[in-house]
């Protein structure tokens, strides 16, 4: 009965976890109508609930995670689920632009405690032989969330108007509540010592000024960049004096946690580029609607998402570096296809992207339960804040890298070029992330039972000592 009703408890933690993907994307479709009904112009709009949002949910992932570790996985779960909740209310009845971008944030928090609570969640409650396979559904819930959102978001904007996006949300989280009656809530930290409140207010304000300087123009983002600079000087400096900090930095010594996180960046740098990316230039060159080049990226979403779910039952059988390996090598073969192809039809993209697809499908899972095969259980709580955190600033990255290379103003020409210039940077992002592979647990290791022997060995000595 324990076990299923963790099981049940995991599948409301995906549930509510899908809702912050499906949010971020699920917007988009709005803009034009909230413009038009709030009379504001789109930049404005945008700014106040597609980059707020993104920068909340990217700076305070971290200390949602910490605070989890504190006061147990389920109940921030809980508390994610409510403040969501609220925003979303919030959102559906907000007469003003300016409530809208707080009813935004206020979901943005909801998300930066449930994602990283659901993470660790799976790390905690589930044995070794069990992780892969759940970090690999996992991994597909939040692909398939983020590709159906502009979808989900037309349909109901098209039928019931922007303010049923925020509507929306409500019944996901009221599912996700009940099947998360009865979940095992276990116990919260023991530590004597205050929550670090100066390091999680240094860390979202350098993350925050950072990912606003990567978006910014030329001249405020240098001013935004030296800033955060600035900021994380002081954090660093904070973070290795304090007791119980927000972020730990011994997790950067483990060779499993750091690889494989990094791996995920570099993957999440490539695939959200292309996501923006290809659109774009199919629809300078073949003049395609939107409509056109959804179908020909759900080549890439659909590969991702079946290939994920099979990915965490390869990582629980012949581990993680292997399985890794193989989705970085095909990501290669399927960016390569891209980068020699000449692009004569709008077509010849569909076998390179589903070929994307199954390397991210197989990349992706492999390389989470990687990072946090040797991270203890107190501290899983943290190390998957620091992961969705990197995560998400690798897609900042590269939609920044497409911004600044792609310019679909110019000739044909122009833009063909520029479309091979950046997937040659693309490969070489790939080719870099095969540096990680030699650092990430192999079959000769099972996923995560190199912590819980280390556990037992420390338990086993502190027993004797007691004796």
């Amino acid at each position: 009965m324990a076990d299923r009703s963790t099981s049940r408890g995991l599948v409301a933690a995906c549930l509510a976890a899908s809702l912050m993907p499906l949010n971020s994307t699920m917007i988009a479709v709005a803009v034009p109508d909230v413009s038009a009904e709030l009379d504001h112009d789109p930049t404005t709009v945008t700014q106040a609930l597609v980059t707020t949002y993104l920068v909340a949910a990217i700076a305070l992932q971290s200390p949602g995670g910490k605070l989890g570790d504190r006061l147990g996985q389920w109940r921030v779960l809980t508390l994610g689920q409510v403040v969501l909740g609220v925003g979303a209310l919030l959102g559906f009845l907000a007469p003003t632009l300016v409530l809208l971008s707080v009813s935004r944030v206020l979901m943005a928090v909801g998300g930066a405690l449930v994602v990283p609570a659901a993470v660790a969640l799976i790390r905690i409650a589930l044995p070794p032989d069990r992780r892969g396979r759940a970090f690999g559904m996992f991994g597909a819930v939040m692909s398939l969330a983020a590709g159906i959102g502009p979808i989900v978001g037309g349909e109901l904007v098209r039928f019931f108007g922007w303010e049923s996006i925020f509507l929306a949300n409500l019944p996901v989280l009221a599912l996700s509540a009940v099947l998360a009656v009865g979940a095992p809530h276990g116990s919260r930290s023991t530590s004597s010592t205050g929550f670090d409140w100066l390091g999680s207010v240094l860390l979202t304000a350098a993350v925050a000024t950072g990912v606003l300087a990567v978006e910014a123009t030329s001249s405020t983002s240098a001013t935004l960049l030296v800033l955060s600079v600035v900021l994380w000087l002081p954090f660093v400096v904070w973070e290795r004096r304090t007791r119980d900090p927000v972020v730990a930095f011994e997790l950067f010594r483990g060779a499993s946690f750091t690889a494989g996180t990094l791996l995920i960046a570099l993957l999440n740098l490539v695939m959200y580029a292309l996501l923006f990316e290809i659109p774009l230039v199919l629809e300078t060159v073949f003049d395609l609607d939107a409509q056109h080049t959804g179908r020909l990226l759900v080549f890439m979403m659909l590969a991702m998402v079946a290939t994920s779910m099979l990915a965490g039952r390869l990582v629980d059988r012949v581990g993680a570096r292997l399985v890794a390996l193989v989705g970085l090598l095909v990501c290669l073969v399927g960016t390569g296809l891209l980068l020699v192809g000449s692009l004569d039809a709008p077509d010849e993209v569909r076998l390179p992207l589903a070929l994307l697809g199954v390397g991210l499908g197989l990349a992706n899972p492999a390389s989470q339960t990687a990072a946090l095969a040797s991270v203890s259980r107190e501290q899983s709580g943290m190390a998957a804040g620091i992961g969705s955190t990197i995560r998400y600033l690798g897609g900042i990255v590269g939609v920044a890298v497409l911004a600044r290379v792609l310019d679909t103003s110019g000739a044909h020409s122009a833009v063909l070029a520029q479309h091979h210039t950046l997937l040659a940077i693309f490969v070489g992002v790939l080719v870099g992330g095969l540096l990680c592979i030699p650092f990430l647990p192999g079959a000769d290791r099972a996923l995560g039972q190199g912590e819980d022997v280390v556990s037992g060995r420390r338990a086993r000595r502190a027993g004797l000592r007691r004796r």
